[in-house]
């Protein structure tokens, strides 16, 4: 039996406050298998199986009946079935079934994927950009003249209809060390430095320092990748408590942390002891599957209810467009509807607090 909080939890329209593009060209099933893995940054090994992980048996559970597979349909037989289609057609199938009604894009990454007219075309919603910072300093990199002079115009013309920055300084060194703006002569050093080298991946601990402090100048939500990646990401370098000090220094530019996991806890307790400081529960939820409930449910512990947002931060295979949805929905609807049946919360408060995440707090931080 539903109850009122499973059916508006089933309907409310979710804001995707940071997703990536969707495969544009159609690839073989390694490949699709990888997409399933988060971590490895090499084809799986010939024994293991993308479907072999939660994540792989939401796809058969959930997936598979869009596409006119039984539920739990077996592995050969929904690749074979998700071969027939390309992959525009695939995201056609997955993205309207998200609900969701805007989907902020992070487009900084590279390849052939959906870029923001296609996100548009495939899934019916709005689109807004969200820039990341290491992809304008290769670009400044690459720009004559003065590098500081040549990142801040490449940045405020970028972000002029952008909703938001992000930064994966997680990736480039993690965020345990001096996170201070820069002087601007050790900033013009460094960036030699790199421009010498190629002005390719940036790991320069002056230039990310730089980036980040012109995005908190910028006043728009700075997004920030915490946590759960692939293994270039060194993991114990990524506990948002790092990011204390630079917090305490970050004024009132909203800082968002996303994905979290495993310190999820940890940046619920951030977000209640900063104003500016957000959390995203994306990605995780779909790699988590059927124990996404659980880490949904750690995520409101601390974390005041108006400082958590929706994501799905799906990448590639359009089934992780729609996943992300569906598992959190299904986690909310158990974990919420739990609270009412003991009689923690009413019903009442479940519903606003749904809207809330689903889209509310991200209407309200990016100004949508």
């Amino acid at each position: 039996m539903t109850t009122a909080v499973d059916d508006h939890i089933a309907d409310v329209r979710l804001v995707d406050n940071h997703v990536h593009g969707f495969w544009l060209t159609s690839g073989d099933r390694r490949r699709f298998e990888n997409g399933l893995n988060e971590a490895n940054t090499e084809p799986l090994a010939d024994f293991d199986s993308g479907f072999d992980t939660q994540l792989g048996f939401a796809v058969r559970a959930h997936c598979a009946p869009l596409l006119g597979l039984p539920e739990h349909a077996e592995p050969q037989s929904y690749w074979e079935r998700r071969s027939e289609l390309t992959e525009d057609q695939l995201a056609r199938v997955f993205l309207p079934a998200a609900g969701v009604s805007d989907w902020l894009v992070d487009t900084g990454l590279p390849g052939e994927i959906a870029g923001l007219p296609e996100m548009t075309q495939a899934s019916g919603g709005g689109v807004g950009e969200i820039v990341r910072l290491e992809q304008l300093a290769e670009q400044a990199a690459a720009a004559p003249g003065d590098y500081a002079d040549a990142f801040r115009r490449i940045l405020h013309e970028r972000s002029a209809t952008a909703v938001a920055t992000k930064t994966v300084l997680a990736y480039r060194g993690g965020f345990d060390g001096d996170l201070s703006e820069p002087d601007p002569r050790d900033v013009a050093e460094a960036a030699a430095r790199w421009r010498d080298a190629g002005g390719v991946r940036l790991t320069d601990r002056v230039l990310l320092r730089f980036g980040v402090h012109e995005a908190l100048r910028l006043g728009k939500p700075l997004q920030f990748h915490v946590g759960l990646g692939d293994r270039d990401c060194n993991l114990h370098r990524t506990n948002p408590m790092l990011l204390l000090d630079f917090l305490r220094h970050s004024g009132s530019t909203p800082v968002v942390l996303l994905h979290c996991y495993p310190y999820e806890r940890e940046a619920g307790y951030l977000a209640q002891a900063f104003n500016n400081v957000y959390l995203d529960v994306g990605l995780s939820i779909n790699h988590l599957g059927a124990r996404a409930e659980a880490f949904i449910g750690r995520t409101l512990e601390l974390a005041p209810f108006r400082k958590i947002l929706y994501s799905s931060d799906a990448f590639g295979p359009a089934e992780l467009h729609y996943l992300g949805s569906l598992l959190w929905r299904a986690g909310m609807a158990a974990v919420l509807t739990g609270f009412v049946a003991r009689d923690q919360w009413s019903e009442a408060d479940a519903i606003r607090v749904v809207d809330l995440i689903a889209r509310d707090n991200a209407l309200r931080l990016y100004g949508l």
